[in-house]
């Protein structure tokens, strides 16, 4: 197949080596140095991405032509995998210092690219995915056991499945595994994940529009807390703060850095401000516009006034030495603006009032029935 059209269309000023084939969209990365001929060269590591979020890196010992979106046929316990292949050359070693391999002696190699009879042999193994999840959960229901089977994803050759599966407390499965293997004649594999994975892996759209983080390109999980959104002023509110997983957003971590160090900016929450207006109290503040409110009731919004941090802190400073300004505002006090009453300004009535219809005036006729007209000037004769 031409390389041009390899990812839908012709060229458009980029390389299509990195572009995305579809057959895989979850965890897309753009290789933006697929198009440099050296590249491959330097090692002969590549990322391939299987079902969903799983992504595995191997060795192409057999020196194949591979390119971005090559199905392959890669090594596996036992027999072979089924995958596509999403990173080659020097970003597949990057992405390989990410994925926190305890040993180097992980990495597979890929035995070829993937051929009709291994394509066959793959559609049939997942055609049987689902099914195997819905029974799978109903002997996990008859055995008592707690816990939810979130996925099933069966290898390439058919002769192995995962089963991925979400437990609050310490699960014991031994029995699951054996009536398992006797009821789908496969090697059983079990692998706990989490409420964030089990989000990843089934995908989704967040409040903002997008895809979910989580299954597009987020692999690592970093704990996130309350105090993320106390620092940006959100509602405590459960509903708001949580994803879909039913935890915290992971974004609630993207600008809570931002906001602390802007945060420092502002003056202390428990200083009240002494004018010669009288005494203003913290009532709320923007951070990032470094903005302030202040109120003259310490419980209630009253008289409320809004100035900048920086005329806030310099108000302090003022205090401290013993002296008030004029008012809050910089340059004393202004004249405040007294709001438009517009229902004083006409009469509400005005709409009640029927309009006089006007009288038409019937012009005079002639005698035999047509209107008369007026009589031609000389100019016109």
């Amino acid at each position: 197949m031409d390389l041009e059209y390899r990812c839908g269309g012709p060229s458009r000023g980029l390389d299509k080596k990195g572009c995305d084939t579809g057959h895989y969209n979850q965890m897309n990365a753009f290789d933006y140095l697929a198009d440099i001929s050296e590249e491959n060269t330097l090692t002969d590591l590549v990322e391939v991405q299987f079902k969903n979020t799983r992504k595995g890196y191997y060795h192409n010992v057999n020196n194949l032509p591979l390119q971005k979106g090559d199905v392959v046929a890669v090594e596996a316990t036992p027999g072979h995998d089924i995958g596509t292949v999403t990173m080659t050359g020097r970003l597949a070693t990057q992405m390989l210092k990410k994925a926190n391999l305890k040993s180097t002696d992980e990495i597979k190699q890929v035995y070829r690219i993937a051929k009709p009879n291994d394509m066959e042999k793959y559609e049939q193994a997942k055609a049987r995915e689902h099914d195997t999840m819905i029974e799978s959960r109903q002997i996990a229901k008859d055995l008592g056991l707690k816990m939810k089977i979130g996925d099933v994803e069966y290898q390439g050759d058919g002769n192995k499945a995962i089963f991925y599966y979400i437990a609050d407390e310490r699960v014991d499965f031994r029995q699951l595994i054996k009536v398992l293997a006797d009821t789908f004649h496969v090697r059983i594999e079990m692998k706990q994940i989490g409420a964030r994975q089990e989000a990843g892996r089934i995908g989704g759209f967040g409040p903002c529009g997008r895809e979910l983080c989580c299954s597009n390109w987020m692999k690592n999980f970093v704990s996130v807390s309350t105090a993320a959104g106390r620092f940006q002023d959100m509602s405590m509110n459960p509903q708001k703060l949580a994803g879909q997983c039913a935890k915290l957003k992971c974004c609630m971590n993207y600008e809570v850095d931002q906001y602390v160090e802007a945060s420092r900016l502002l003056p202390p929450r428990d200083i009240a401000l002494e004018t010669q207006d009288g005494t203003f109290f913290y009532f709320k503040a923007d951070i990032l516009s470094q903005m302030v409110t202040y109120s003259t009731d310490k419980r209630l919004a009253a008289n409320l006034a809004t100035i900048p941090a920086s005329r806030a802190l310099e108000i302090i400073k003022m205090n401290k030495n013993g002296e008030k300004p004029e008012s809050l505002e910089e340059g004393g006090r202004k004249e405040v603006k007294k709001p438009i009453d517009l229902a004083t300004q006409e009469d509400l009535n005005r709409f009640d009032k029927k309009k006089k219809k006007k009288k038409k005036k019937n012009k005079p006729k002639a005698e035999d029935g047509r209107k008369e007209t007026a009589p031609s000037t000389p100019n016109e004769q």
